[in-house]
């Protein structure tokens, strides 16, 4: 079956750097914040002849150099001279020898490494705290000397456990900066430190020594080891869920490396045939694809003819013809006869490799994750700070021994120390997430819900997306007497020696069994032919037409030389693709139709489910170019696919969402994973983003709100400790509380 082959987009020269310059990737570690990512870019672009751009949600730099006035040692420096660390990371080399943590060098296997680190603390932190902060809490539970048990559970806990905040503060305070790492380190300082004051040299030490409820000023006998404990659990436990969510940051690239071929079949000058690794192959080497392997890269045919499916690379619907001279990518499927190949591009030049880039530079493109916390923290803590300085000067001002004063100083930085803002955002999220997964909706991580509620465009990815990716006959137009029936069964007798995808199709559709076929052959770039019921039965492509107002990939049915008809074929709506993008206008939301398939077809699709806007004809670097032109008109962007093609303009656009039944590439690379392959779940994924955003504002809203109503009473010695306690515990609660409520969404 003829048709006419569309070219398949190869490695660009532009997405390399110039020849005078080189480009590394850097894993970063040490990174706290977004305000991290700026100081090390910031040092980066200072070095001669850099360009670097620092990604603090991937934890790596993306950086172009100049070899002549600058090595990767000196950049591996620079950022190591700022207290962070750096390691090199291409993510398109082979496999590393593991490094000094034992996994490779690479940033999600740093990330691993940290994610599995902060949860090893967080356990410890767990068993060792949660007794500390039960005995605090409820003085039944308070025996004799129970404050040396606190002392000694809660010492690892304030030190090794919560070494991760006290190093990021140090960190920020050698550049000058409060984050909330700053205000987390100095809230348990300053709760375990005063502890041990009281215990050793206050009151706190005695024989039975109980603490209750009561108003008024914190003296020598009051312990806050329970807060200490506390707020490193619920600090990590929301460091740790974070981290988590990292690890999954580089799987993209992961993804779309792994959809290539492992082993080729290579053929030597005598047309000898040796399996080998794919990494043998180079430039010019010659290598065989059967029915149904992967090509091992990009090519050109040099014998054979077959039906490529390059769907997952070019988005059409309709597999591309090959025979010698034509051009063909690696990781696309060979779905018919016996190629040879000649290798023209191996490794970093690939069609494949050239789309990791694009995701990668789409995700490195993005704005910086600012958490929300953070932003609030810039504020808040240098407030907090200097509140309690001037709490212990203005108390001995007024004449109070220093021993008041220097503990009502404490006590504003203790109560300042927000309990409830550890859960702000790891239980919506947990709860969110959930309830997602319950309808069928999975959320990456935080980072994504900030631009959720800002999106009016929803861009639609055609072929398996709006429509269900499978040809299926449409239309039978039987001639000179036969019937639709007959026509069907005789096609699909020939074609069921056929591993074409039009071929199955018209298996598929038939009405009975396939009948007993001699004498098959597939004619070279037409079609297939064969014998039944002793006529001889060809089957060929006839053209691209429109069959009943509906553009089709229309096939010829000749019985013994003559035109028996034609049987048209095309990839259909699904039947809820109408109704969503309904939805999705009715949320105040754009759709426009994005597909690398032709006009025709698209603007018939989109005619279909009621989209205006349609953007045909596009490569996987076209469909980023329109996600980018869409964004500087000011629209924010939420991309909807499933194919490897659709992996760079998910990571694109403010909010990537795949489709469950789509591509592991495409999954990696989006925000948001639909499990099932329905539009609906995309306004559902849409609203859910939304609720649990507003969730977590909500949350950080009485987080905050019990610090500033503290406060005031801490300054003014009207707050103990067991109050405080009380308190943060009732506004945990509250958090969590409103957090449950996103298990009854729909």
């Amino acid at each position: 079956m003829n048709q006419t082959q569309t070219p398949i987009q190869t490695s660009s020269e532009t997405d390399a750097p110039a020849p005078d310059r080189a480009a590394i990737d850097l894993a970063i570690s040490g990174m706290t914040c977004a305000s991290c990512a700026a100081r090390i870019e910031k040092k980066l672009n200072r070095l001669p002849g850099v360009e670097a751009n620092v990604n603090y949600a991937i934890e790596a730099a993306s950086v172009h150099y100049d070899p002549a006035t600058v090595g990767p040692d000196e950049l591996v420096a620079a950022v190591s001279g700022i207290g962070y660390g750096a390691t090199y990371a291409k993510p398109f080399d082979a496999p590393r020898a593991p490094g000094p943590t034992g996994l490779a060098d690479s940033p999600e296997a740093l990330a691993e490494h940290r994610a599995s680190a902060l949860l090893r603390r967080l356990v410890v932190a767990a068993i060792l705290g949660g007794p500390v902060i039960l005995i605090s809490m409820v003085p039944s539970l308070q025996f004799s000397r129970w404050p040396w048990l606190a002392l000694a559970l809660t010492t690892p806990v304030a030190t090794w456990a919560a070494w991760p905040f006290h190093r990021a503060a140090a960190m920020n305070a050698r550049h000058g900066v409060t984050t909330m790492d700053t205000l987390v380190s100095l809230g348990v300082v300053a709760a375990f430190g005063w502890s041990i004051w009281a215990l050793l040299l206050g009151d706190a030490g005695r024989n039975n020594m109980k603490m209750g409820f009561h108003f008024g000023a914190s003296g020598a006998d009051e312990l806050y080891f329970e807060v200490a404990s506390a707020v490193t659990i619920f600090l990590l436990a929301g460091r740790t869920f974070e981290a988590r969510a990292k690890t999954r940051a580089g799987s993209a690239l992961r993804a779309l490396l792994n959809l290539g071929a492992k082993d080729v079949t290579i053929l030597n000058a005598a047309d000898e045939e040796r399996l080998a690794p794919i990494g043998e192959l180079h430039p010019g080497s010659r290598f065989v694809v059967r029915p149904g392997e992967k090509i091992a890269t990009d090519g050109i045919v040099e014998s054979g003819t077959s039906a490529i499916d390059a769907s997952l690379l070019t988005g059409e619907s309709v597999p591309v013809e090959v025979g010698p001279g034509s051009s063909v990518a690696g990781a696309t499927v060979n779905a018919g006869g016996r190629l040879v190949v000649r290798a023209t591009r191996v490794g970093d030049d690939t069609a494949l490799a050239h789309i990791a880039r694009l995701v990668r530079d789409a995700q490195s493109g993005k704005a910086p994750v600012q958490r929300l916390a953070d932003r609030v923290s810039a504020v808040f803590v240098p407030i907090v700070i200097a509140l309690s300085g001037a709490t212990f000067l203005a108390w001995l001002a007024l004449g109070h021994p220093a021993r008041a004063a220097f503990t009502a100083g404490v006590a504003v930085l203790i109560v300042a120390c927000p309990c409830a803002l550890g859960l702000a955002t790891p239980t919506a999220l947990l709860v969110g997430t959930g309830r997602g997964a319950q309808l069928g909706v999975l959320i990456r991580g935080p980072e994504i819900l900030e631009s959720t509620r800002r999106i009016d465009t929803v861009v639609l990815d055609k072929t398996g997306t709006v429509t269900t990716g499978k040809m299926r006959v449409t239309h039978v137009e039987p001639a000179h007497g036969w019937t639709a029936e007959r026509l069907l069964e005789l096609a699909a007798a020939v074609e069921a020696g056929s591993e074409h995808p039009i071929g199955r199709a018209i298996v598929a559709a038939s009405p009975s069994k396939p009948k007993k076929l001699t004498g098959f052959q597939a004619a070279a770039g037409s079609g297939v032919l064969g014998e039944v019921d002793g006529h001889q039965i060809r089957v060929e492509k006839a053209a691209a037409g429109v069959t009943g107002q509906q553009p089709a990939t229309v096939v010829q049915v000749t019985v013994d030389d003559v035109a028996a008809g034609t049987i048209a074929l095309a990839d259909e709506p699904k039947p809820s693709s109408a109704a969503a993008v309904a939805s999705m206008r009715d949320l105040g939301l754009r759709p426009v139709l994005l597909t690398g398939d032709n006009e025709t077809v698209a603007r018939h699709v989109a005619r279909q489910v009621g989209i205006d806007d349609v953007i045909a004809g596009v490569s996987p670097s076209g469909k980023v170019d329109a996600i980018r032109d869409l964004q500087q008109q000011g629209r924010v962007v939420a991309m909807v696919g499933d194919g490897v093609n659709d992996a760079a303009a998910l990571a694109q656009a403010e909010v990537g969402i795949a489709m469950g039944s789509g591509t592991d590439a495409a999954m990696a690379a989006a925000d948001l994973t639909l499990m099932r392959s329905d539009l609906h779940d995309v306004v559902t994924a849409i609203r859910l983003s939304r609720r649990t955003l507003a969730t977590i504002k909500a949350n950080l809203f009485w987080a905050f709100a019990y610090n500033v109503a503290a406060l005031p009473l801490a300054a003014t010695g009207r707050l103990n400790p067991s109050i405080a306690g009380a308190a943060m515990a009732i506004s945990s609660v509250v958090v969590v509380s409103n957090s449950l409520r996103l298990r009854r969404f729909r």
